[in-house]
């Protein structure tokens, strides 16, 4: 798969402290890259050095195969944490402005805009001062206007704040589609959840350096624990007797439809080794392997603890 940004070793340096150590990253053309961290880990800067805000003190970053330059900005489009409208403009004239800003013509720029804000209930509001919208409404003009003209990577920082459930899945879906027609998207988010429904690939960054990297599933699997859970029908006495001295135990809770327990096994242990040692104590109506969530490997990866809760 191509790569469509490459951030090759960069270093910046601000005053005496170090934002960024030596990250690299690599997003491949068209997926959904997790750029993650905790507060004041790097992120920001390097996504400042992206959007030509700030540039790195060393190292290189390539779009599309060339080293990036001013003629890019066009292509990208950037949702910051930090966001502001004009609030004495009228909300669809504001729209239009930034629109322009963009390169768009304004008569495609206002068709689109026109269906932007009927898809997102709110083309009510057009002629309405940015002041007179809520906190979900307004962030969902800048949204529109972000990804209006179609950029080939969208940089999003915290794009679900400030949104209830049903906003947070509408823009969801919005950006998977985006992402199934081509565009790639750099998400920026604690929310780890998002992270694990929609990113491809992923970095962590903390304290200025890149401490993870990969594709979320091979990550999840690479961290996990070796934990199964096992669902049954069946006597608890005979279940526990069934593992003792062999595999750990972790947990048990009995049911009157079905006991659900958890077992750990030894790392070179074959998972159909348990279910056979387990088969005899009663009836198995479920058997599945617990992955280790992203939170729970966000959390371990920046402690440096490498583990993983067995709960």
């Amino acid at each position: 798969m191509t790569n469509l940004l490459t951030a090759l070793n960069i270093v910046k340096r601000y005053d005496k402290h170090t934002a960024l150590n030596d990250v690299s990253i690599n997003v491949p053309e068209g997926t959904v890259y997790g750029l993650l961290g905790p507060n004041g880990a790097g992120k920001t800067s390097m996504i400042r050095i992206i959007n030509q805000i700030t540039a790195p003190d060393s190292g290189e970053v390539t779009f599309g195969g060339e080293k990036l330059a001013p003629k890019h900005i066009e292509q990208i489009g950037y949702l910051p944490e930090e966001r502001g409208l004009y609030k004495k403009m009228k909300v669809g004239e504001q729209a239009l402005y930034l629109a322009q800003l963009k390169g768009m013509k304004k008569a495609e720029a206002k068709q689109k805009l026109r269906e932007w804000f009927k898809k997102f209930e709110i083309g009510a509001w057009w002629d309405k001062k940015v002041e007179e919208l809520s906190k979900g409404m307004a962030q969902k003009v800048q949204f529109i206007v972000t990804v209006l003209h179609q950029p080939r990577l969208l940089i999003l920082d915290e794009p679900f704040s400030g949104f209830d459930p049903i906003n947070v899945e509408l823009i969801k879906t919005e950006l998977l589609n985006m992402c199934k027609q081509g565009t790639t998207i750099v998400l920026s988010t604690h929310n780890m959840a998002s992270v694990e429904e929609m990113c491809n690939n992923i970095t962590l960054i903390n304290n200025a350096k890149a401490v993870l990297e990969g594709p979320v599933n091979e990550l999840r699997h690479k961290y996990k624990s070796h934990i199964w859970e096992v669902q049954f029908n069946g006597d608890v006495s005979s279940f526990k007797s069934a593992v003792a001295g062999k595999y750990d135990l972790i947990n048990l809770a009995e049911d009157a439809n079905a006991n659900v327990a958890r077992v750990k096994i030894p790392k070179d242990s074959l998972s159909n080794d348990l279910l056979k040692t387990v088969m005899p104590a009663g009836m198995i109506t479920g058997f599945s392997e617990i992955l280790p969530s992203m939170s729970e490997i966000f959390i371990s990866a920046v402690q440096g603890t490498n583990k993983i809760s067995a709960q």
